[in-house]
């Protein structure tokens, strides 16, 4: 049978034509049988020219080899076929609407579909143009990833806000409860900041809060470390497998990055340029440990870097909260 169509009426070819979707119909022997308007229009290829050619041979270019297994799959064991148009977006050479220069050729949904015709197994293989659904899906994805960060992302500064660190700070915390591994946690705050505020104005504060947290985020080595803005001119450091000896050197590398900076700050009752004072305390890893005593643990060491003179960095072993209550004046 070389063309199905042969022996139908007008009104059923005009009927296959008119549909927006390439219908394509092979014998066994992979023998196209039926060739719609659609096809035509985006292959290029009239009717008359691809009717009883093997489907191998009536493109431009051969389809793909996935395409030809799987028509033959579909015919040998009489089981309809998809083709994944993440894996094969363009297994036919169908154009979008200019064929003649070949600008872009059509990202395709292919399914394939065993029929009997005349008490012998065909292919019906049918292509929709998938091109739009790809775009809105990868304009949902990227929007999607735009809202995800800004949900978890600071809007000024651009490093991981409060609800970030919060939501990743307690699964930390539990893993290094769950593997007996140390944990370090610093409190970092900009010294006499409203001052800085007040004299330059927030335009200048803006850019030392986003000149300090990008200094902050630099000092960070591993995948696992994080940063955030912990609120107004307070950052927070969380940095996992960190013992005290290391948390030590790292405060001071903190401090020092910021020293570096050398942002003017001539109402500063300490120095004429910017600084921080540091607050950090660690979780050994060999007991359980309360998530907000870690942090008052470590707030409370900031607190003392505060009142023993600021632009310092400052360590406070890690107490239950009933004890630290019992140790600030």
């Amino acid at each position: 049978m070389s063309d199905l169509l042969s022996n139908s009426s007008t009104d059923i070819k005009e009927i296959f034509d008119s549909i927006n979707l390439g219908l394509i119909v092979v014998n066994r022997q992979q023998t196209i049988t039926l060739w719609n308007g659609w096809v035509e229009k985006h292959s290029g290829v009239p009717s008359i020219n691809a009717l009883g050619k093997d489907i191998s041979m009536a493109f431009s270019e051969p389809p793909s080899s996935a395409l030809i297994s799987a028509i033959s799959n579909a015919i040998n064991y009489g089981l309809p076929v998809v083709l994944s148009n993440a894996l094969h977006r363009s297994p036919l050479a169908l154009y979008e609407r200019n064929f003649e220069q070949r600008d872009k050729r059509i990202q395709q949904s292919i399914s394939l579909t065993p029929i009997n015709i005349g008490g012998e197994r065909h292919c019906l293989i049918q292509v929709a143009d998938s091109s739009t659904s790809i775009k809105r899906e990868k304009i949902l994805r990227t929007h999607s990833e735009l809202l995800k960060k800004e949900a978890t992302t600071d809007g000024l500064t651009g490093i991981y806000n409060r609800r970030f660190f919060d939501e990743h700070y307690k699964m930390a915390l539990a893993q290094a409860v769950r593997q007996s591994s140390p944990l370090s946690i610093f409190m970092v705050d900009i010294d006499f900041f409203k001052q800085f505020n007040d004299y330059y104005g927030h335009i200048a504060g803006d850019k030392a809060l986003i000149a300090v947290a990008t200094a902050l985020k630099k000092q960070l080595q591993r995948v696992s470390d994080v940063v955030a803005r912990f609120g107004g001119e307070e950052f927070v450091l969380m940095l996992p497998n960190m013992q005290q000896e290391s948390a030590a050197q790292f405060a001071e590398k903190l401090r020092l990055a910021i020293w570096d900076l050398h942002i003017l700050h001539e109402e500063s009752d300490i120095d004429q340029q910017v600084t921080v004072s540091i607050g950090y305390s660690t979780f050994s890893g060999t007991d359980t440990c309360d998530p907000h005593a870690l942090l008052d643990t470590a707030d409370n060491a900031l607190y003392n870097a505060k009142r023993s003179g600021r632009n310092r960095s400052v360590f406070l072993s890690y107490q239950p909260l009933e004890e630290q209550k019992a140790t600030i004046p």
